[in-house]
C-alpha cells in the first residue's frame, strides 16, 4: 500500500498518467499485491472506465455504510472542514442544483468538480445507481461487497472473506484502527429529518436488499 491512502488516480488525478501512478508502488516486492484505498471512485462516473483501461484484471473491493449514516457523516465532515456553509436541511434542499454541470466537467482527465465531492450527500449514498457502472465492466468474481459496519463489528471474518478473495495466504489479523465515528454531531439530528432522509434513499435499501444480499435496519 502507498503512504498516502487516496490517491485520486482514477478520479482527480488521472491526467498526470500512468508512471506517476505507479511510482507510488515503488517499494512493493516482485510478485507482492498492490492496492491502494479512493473511496471517491466508486461515486466518480469515469473512474470505473479507467480503473477497466489500465487493470483489467484488478480485484475491487467495495466497503458500504448504511446510506443515511453515511449521509450525515459526509455532510458533518464538509461542515467541520469549512466546505458546507449551510445547515444540513439547507444544503439537502441544494444539492441537486449543486450537481449540475458535474459529469461533463468529470470527463476531462483532471476534471473536478467541487460539489460532486463535498456536496453530494444523497447522492452519493446512491449505491444501486454506481455499482452498475463496476459491474458492466468487471465480473462478478472482481468485485467484493462488505458493510463497513461488518468490518468493524467483526473484524476475523470480515479479515477471512478479504484472504479468500485476494488470494492470499492466511495470516493473522492485522491491529484494527478504531472507527471514524466523526463527532457525534449525528445524534443531533431530529429523528424526523433522517426518517426524511431513509424515505429519500428507500430505492437504495431496497434494491441492495434485492439485488445484492445487502441489508440494513433502520436505528
Amino acid at each position: 500500500m502507498p503512504q498516502e491512502k487516496e490517491l485520486h488516480f482514477f478520479s482527480l488525478h488521472h491526467g498526470s498518467g500512468p508512471r506517476w501512478y505507479s511510482n507510488h508502488f515503488l517499494a512493493a516486492c516482485p510478485g507482492q499485491v498492490r492496492g491502494e484505498i479512493t473511496p471517491y471512485y466508486l461515486f466518480h462516473p469515469e473512474a470505473p472506465r479507467r480503473i477497466q483501461a489500465l487493470l483489467p484484471q484488478a480485484r475491487l473491493i467495495v466497503l458500504l455504510r448504511d446510506p443515511v449514516a453515511r449521509t450525515l457523516s459526509q455532510y458533518f465532515h464538509s461542515y467541520r472542514l469549512g466546505l458546507e456553509t449551510l445547515d444540513l436541511e439547507a444544503a439537502l434542499r441544494a444539492e441537486s442544483v449543486r450537481l449540475m454541470g458535474s459529469p461533463v466537467c468529470l470527463a476531462a482527465d483532471n476534471g473536478r468538480h467541487p460539489s460532486h465531492q463535498e456536496h453530494s450527500y444523497l447522492a452519493r449514498s446512491r449505491y444501486e445507481q454506481q455499482l452498475p457502472r463496476y459491474m458492466e465492466r468487471f465480473s462478478a468474481n472482481q468485485l467484493l461487497l462488505l458493510r463497513s459496519e461488518d468490518l468493524f463489528q467483526q473484524p476475523a471474518m470480515v479479515w477471512r472473506q478479504l484472504l479468500l478473495f485476494l488470494s492470499l495466504d492466511c495470516q493473522p489479523l492485522p491491529p484494527m484502527a478504531a472507527a471514524n465515528r466523526g463527532g457525534g454531531e449525528e445524534k443531533t439530528v431530529p429523528r424526523s429529518v433522517q426518517n426524511w432522509i431513509r424515505d429519500q434513499l428507500e430505492p437504495t435499501y431496497r434494491v441492495m436488499e434485492q439485488s445484492y444480499g445487502i441489508r440494513w435496519d433502520p436505528t
